[in-house]
């Protein structure tokens, strides 16, 4: 006799529907979604507007596809995900899985399954404000994209609006080794700060950043001395190779050196060397012979020395720390010159740990080939 194959149901049976019902708690299991799936967003009424979607498809050429998976598996319920109609859509429409994979997709049930045990109301706080600030370097401009921006903060948060806080003066003429320059891209930086930030964060309508920041360091360093480490804020990286502004999985992490100086002597001086190494005699031939001078750097200094949100988290502990230690040192109404080699998130995590009730002055310079090394860019 032939041997007749066996064809799988795409109906769900009726205990596996009711079970992820109350695994999902009748909630949206899309991370940050969580919506009602028991009731009409519009009118109230009382519906079932939820959908199971399959994290491995159903048939071969389904969004994901199947290949490898067993048939009794496509219906089981660790294989189904209750969602509604948009969040379906949103995951569908990606045919490959190059964004929604099974492994993301698993990942969100199994999160969101897990908080339901604890709570069935509560929604994990996914949104971030995206601020932007770019000023020219040089001869080039700042590259900085809203979708590259989005893109980078998948799958741990989405933005919380179509558009970011965007900062910097726009069309700037003037290139970064004239006066004129820092003078206007500063007060800009300040200015929009204050008309477009400092408001929101007062008045609670900001509870998350996500900076994004590509300008000469010592702009910088003062954005980071704007925010402050008082709102919750995540700072982002531009990695070169290859080019993105998301963070890389599986980094080994970078073990920071601090040098504290031999002598110490009424003017005093930071060497951050991180992205490129800063020899003293630059900042001797800058400051004089007469200076103590503070070295932060790393066995191998580099472009992309960060890699991880963790190496800033290292990063801004050995920062307070160092901190301390030169107001110890040298008296909290020194003034500490600061020469920075450092990658974007470093610079602005410069600024952003200094405290500004407490915080000894700032003297920032910035390296100026055309101009024969480091010159003075302005004060905070």
């Amino acid at each position: 006799m032939p041997v007749i194959e066996a064809k799988l149901s795409r109906s769900i049976s009726e205990p596996v529907k009711m079970m992820l019902w109350g695994k999902a708690a009748g909630r949206c299991e899309f991370a940050g979604c969580n919506k009602p799936l028991w009731k009409s967003g519009v009118t109230r009424e009382q519906v079932n507007i939820a959908q199971k979607a399959h994290i491995w498809a159903f048939s071969p050429d389904g969004p994901r596809g199947n290949e490898g998976v067993p048939l009794s598996f496509l219906n089981h319920i660790d294989n189904l995900m209750l969602v509604c109609h948009e969040c379906h859509r949103l995951i569908d429409q990606d045919g490959n899985g190059e964004k929604y994979s099974a492994q993301i997709l698993q990942h969100m049930k199994t999160e969101h399954e897990r908080r339901i045990e604890l709570s069935t109301s509560i929604a994990p706080e996914m949104h971030s404000n995206i601020l932007m600030y770019g000023a020219n370097i040089g001869e080039q401009h700042s590259p900085i994209t809203f979708t590259k921006a989005a893109n980078a903060l998948f799958p741990h948060r989405y933005p919380a609006s179509a558009a970011p806080i965007t900062l910097g003066l726009k069309g700037s003429p003037f290139q970064d080794n004239t006066s004129l320059y820092w003078q206007s891209e500063k007060k800009a930086l300040e200015d929009n700060f204050d008309r477009l930030v400092r408001p929101l964060i007062r008045d609670g309508h900001i509870e998350h950043l996500s900076v994004f920041a590509l300008a000469p360091q010592p702009l910088l360093i003062r954005l980071g001395s704007l925010l402050t480490d008082i709102p919750s804020a995540d700072i982002y990286q531009l990695h070169r190779e290859p080019a993105s502004w998301s963070w890389k999985p599986n980094a080994e992490p970078v073990n920071f050196i601090v040098d504290e100086p031999q002598e110490i002597t009424p003017k005093v001086a930071i060497n951050f060397s991180l992205s490129a190494s800063i020899a003293h005699s630059r900042i001797h031939s800058v400051l004089g012979e007469d200076i103590s001078i503070w070295t932060i750097t790393t066995e191998n200094p580099h472009n992309d020395c960060i890699q991880s949100q963790e190496d800033l988290s290292v990063f801004r502990k050995t920062m307070r720390q160092v901190y301390e230690q030169i107001k110890l040192a040298h008296g909290e109404n020194c003034c500490l010159h600061v020469f920075p080699a450092v990658p974007v998130s470093v610079a602005v995590e410069i600024g952003r740990v200094r405290m500004p009730k407490t915080a000894i002055n700032l003297h920032l310079y910035d390296e100026q080939q055309s101009r024969g090394g480091f010159v003075h860019a302005f004060d905070i």
